[in-house]
């Protein structure tokens, strides 16, 4: 990644001073860090609120609720996490934080989901069912509240940030389905086993 970003920059100015555009390119390779760095500063704080949400919610007793309530649903996805609480609510909390819009809140729980997977799968090196559907359920996940893609329309000056809600909802559904139906069904058989 870093060789395709040098590439990318070095071509960019090379552009630059054949279209006679390299005080504006310079101008903004000293501005736009700036606007990179105040953007994730306020989403940094986002993350962090949400982040401590979440913690509160699962000292709190509230993941064990949230995984009781998901749980038909997530069965029929997972249906041989049946008993294993530990993954059920990891991947109960990464789906809560998923459907606030709150990606980057998600990781940690998804990856405590993963480990938990890994543990079920009996260690082996390759990925189970349970996990590919996981990965594909993390990527393609539903948002009711896409609040960060809010918190960028807001910061671009859109004056209603939500007004994408329907939108939303309708392609994360779809998407959330053809993807789970997808990894089910060209999983290979033998490697269920």
């Amino acid at each position: 990644m870093g060789k395709f970003f040098f590439f990318s920059a070095v071509v960019s100015i090379i552009f630059a001073v054949f279209g006679g555009k390299l005080p504006e390119v310079s101008a903004a390779a000293m501005e736009e860090p700036l606007h990179a760095a105040e953007l994730s500063i306020k989403l940094l704080g986002s993350l962090c609120f949400w982040s401590g949400i979440t913690e509160v919610a699962r000292k709190s007793g509230a993941v064990d609720l949230l995984c009781r309530v998901l749980k038909p649903a997530l069965l029929l996805i997972f249906p041989k996490l049946k008993n294993k609480k530990n993954a059920l609510g990891a991947i109960s909390m990464n789906a809560a934080a998923n459907l606030l819009g709150l990606g980057n809140a998600a990781t940690p729980f998804g990856i405590s989901a993963m480990k938990e997977l890994h543990k079920i799968s009996g260690c082996s090196s390759a990925a189970t069912k349970e996990m590919v559907c996981f990965v594909v359920m993390n990527t393609a996940s539903l948002q009711l509240l896409p609040t960060t893609v809010a918190a960028l329309r807001l910061e671009a000056g859109v004056l209603q940030p939500f007004d994408i809600l329907p939108a939303v909802w309708f392609v994360s559904a779809v998407s959330l389905f053809v993807g789970i139906l997808s990894a089910k069904i060209f999983f290979p058989k033998e490697a269920e086993k």
